[in-house]
């Protein structure tokens, strides 16, 4: 038969172009791609054989052989797989994006025939792939026969140009031959080690042997080099993997050499099936700190075919320290796997990945409480992420976060489910304050009545705790409440035997009205205090006003901070000092010591909430005036 010189059908060329030119970022795809259309086909060849024998002719290696040639610049891709007929390749390839395999599956769907054997787990869609090999080749040339059918074989070549050749031509095996003509540029696509760079990154678990000829290797064995290691362990039952199968499977993909804290190894069944391995790591890696230079996160696979290392789709920001693999047979191979991405199977994916985590730490917390412990204090601001950006999984995330409390020891750490266990029958909300470290909190005023009336307090000192309690209102049909914002109701402390009751909020009015006068519009507003028991005063801040310890944090962002919401100067009606202003009111309520203690007062519980005093010498001085004052005293 002679040459045949035909065009590509309508508008062909123009998909041409966007495949060669703008649909894959990266060169080195087109291999991959090939490699995959390879191994469909051996597929394809596999099945037919279960119901044909003759399919196999003489030949029962499964294989894709790469083989260069450095003197007329072409690499060359060859496999033992079902091949194709001549009419095959003009509805296959000389339309693009007609998908042979596309069609076959659909054609054993409408079959569906009782007992049949399943069909394989097909990667490719022989089609658009194929055409990638344009972007490193200027002529591609494929010589096939189709499998059981040893009269012929067709040949078909290209220059990308909108036309092709085909004719028929001899063929001994059954297979595909493709033939790449190299551009000038892209000689790289001729060097060993670059060949074996890229097969080892997209191919890696590709299920047949992916094999490199050598023709100058003087042993037999040595001409054939295995490029792949079709070790695909997240393919196989957990029962098959040891444990050290998977520690050496997480250093592969996550360059970490400690153990992981825990493995998932699961396959997802129903509407998306898909199957997952998925660790989590003991420490914080530098990569997880910085996440726009993190390269090891969730790899996605396409039936076993390699198409990113750090799918960001496949699980949100705040479990980011995930490391594994999601390999998926559902997902469609449409005009580029890079765009795979978009597709809304991954969205369902994504759902079950995390679905899947937050179980497992569940189980972790439970079942292993001290690695859990130890998980969460590498990870745990991390988690509280979720509670801001991750509405759905909200009461999921919940029952997993970790706080120290007043009540338990440094280092101690309690779920909220566990707080509330433990809650007296008159302690109606959940108290939580807010602080850089477990030591400033545990010296705050402000926790005093707390104290007195057993009530425990939830110490929240990472720096994201002031956004997560932002989210965090409710649990368990419990508020929560900040112990430094807005009113306390508390039972009010008893007082001592030889102690006299506290002044009433009536009596204590004439003072607070002073104070008030004195301060001004630095406070928003003075008041006799149920929270304080010890300490002569405590500054409030305003129900939902931004904390101190968010100021700062803002600050140091260079963010601007809104206007200073002005708190509440609350005094204790049972202090000493606050008893010695009353008595000086009552004497003359002009006297100048009450504008010395107010000022005196006011600094105070600035210091005691972390804020700084507006005028650090005239505290200085007041102090030092009280001081010598007292020092005076005593030497009569």
């Amino acid at each position: 038969m002679s040459v045949q010189h035909k065009k590509f059908k309508t508008e062909v060329q123009q998909l041409l172009d966007l495949v060669i030119h703008s649909l894959y970022s990266n060169r080195d795809i087109f291999l991959r791609e090939l490699v995959s259309n390879a191994s469909d086909a051996i597929d394809r060849a596999r099945f037919e054989a279960l119901s044909d024998q003759a399919v196999l002719e003489d030949d029962h290696e499964w294989a894709v052989i790469i083989s260069t040639d450095p003197k007329a610049k072409t690499l060359t891709i060859r496999d033992n797989g079902v091949g194709m007929s001549q009419e095959e390749v003009e509805k296959n390839i000389g339309t693009i994006a007609s998908s042979g395999t596309r069609k076959f599956l659909a054609e054993l769907k409408e079959k569906k025939q009782d007992g049949a054997p399943l069909p394989p787990e097909l990667i490719g869609q022989f089609g658009v792939g194929f055409y990638s090999a344009f972007m490193v080749a200027d002529k591609v040339e494929l010589v096939t026969r189709r499998a059981g059918d040893r009269a012929a074989g067709t040949r078909w070549c290209s220059t990308g140009d909108g036309s092709y050749d085909v004719e028929t031509v001899a063929k001994e095996t059954r297979g595909t031959e493709i033939t790449l003509h190299l551009k000038p540029e892209m000689d790289e696509y001729l060097e060993e080690w670059k060949i074996r760079k890229i097969v080892k990154k997209y191919s890696d678990f590709v299920e047949h042997p992916v094999r490199l000829e050598k023709p100058e290797a003087e042993k037999a064995e040595d001409k054939l080099e295995l490029l792949n290691s079709q070790k695909a362990i997240w393919q196989r039952p957990k029962s098959e993997v040891t444990a050290e199968q998977y520690q050496e499977f997480y250093r592969h993909i996550s360059h970490d050499f400690q153990e992981p804290a825990e493995t998932i190894h699961w396959t997802a069944e129903g509407a998306t099936e898909f199957k997952a391995l998925l660790f989590l790591p003991k420490n914080t890696g530098f990569d997880m700190l910085m996440p726009e230079q993190s390269k090891h996160g969730v790899q996605l696979y396409v039936k076993r075919v390699f198409i990113t290392d750090n799918c960001e789709e496949l699980r949100p920001p705040y479990l980011r320290f995930l490391r594994g693999v999601v390999d998926s047979s559902d997902l469609p191979l449409n005009v580029s796997r890079e765009l795979l991405q978009e597709n809304r199977l991954i969205r369902t994916i994504r759902e079950n990945l995390v679905k899947k985590v937050l179980n497992t730490l569940g189980e972790m917390r439970d079942k292993r409480r001290d690695a859990y412990n130890a998980f969460w204090k590498e990870f745990g601001a991390m988690l509280k992420e979720g509670m801001h950006t991750d509405a759905g999984s909200g009461e999921k995330i919940q029952d997993l976060l970790m706080f120290e409390t007043a009540g338990g020891k440094p280092g101690a750490l309690s779920t909220l489910a566990e707080y509330v266990k433990l809650m007296p029958d008159t302690q109606k909300e959940i108290y939580y304050a807010i602080g850089e470290t477990r030591q400033a909190l545990e010296n705050a005023p402000h926790l005093e009545a707390f104290r007195k009336a057993g009530f425990d307090v939830l110490f929240l000192t990472d720096p994201i705790d002031e956004w997560l309690a932002q989210d965090l209102t409710k649990y368990q049909d419990k508020p929560l409440k900040c112990v430094s914002k807005g009113d306390i109701e508390l039972p009010a402390p008893a007082a001592g035997q030889d102690e006299p009751p506290a002044p009433t909020d009536e009596e204590m009015k004439p003072l607070v009205a002073r104070l008030q006068e004195i301060l001004g519009d630095r406070v928003r507003n003075v008041q006799s205090s149920k929270r304080l028991t010890d300490s002569a005063c405590c500054l409030v801040a305003d129900e939902h006003a931004m904390g101190p310890h968010m100021e700062r944090l803002m600050k140091a962002m260079n963010r601007d901070v809104p206007v200073k919401a002005k708190g509440t100067l609350e005094i204790n009606p049972r202090h000493p000092v606050v008893g010695a202003m009353r008595s000086l009111l009552e004497k003359d309520p002009q006297h100048p010591k009450l504008a010395e203690y107010a000022e005196m007062l006011h600094d105070q519980a600035l210091l005691t909430a972390g804020l700084p005093v507006a005028d650090l010498l005239a505290f200085t001085k007041r102090v030092s005036g009280l001081m010598a004052a007292e020092g005076g005293s005593l030497l009569k």
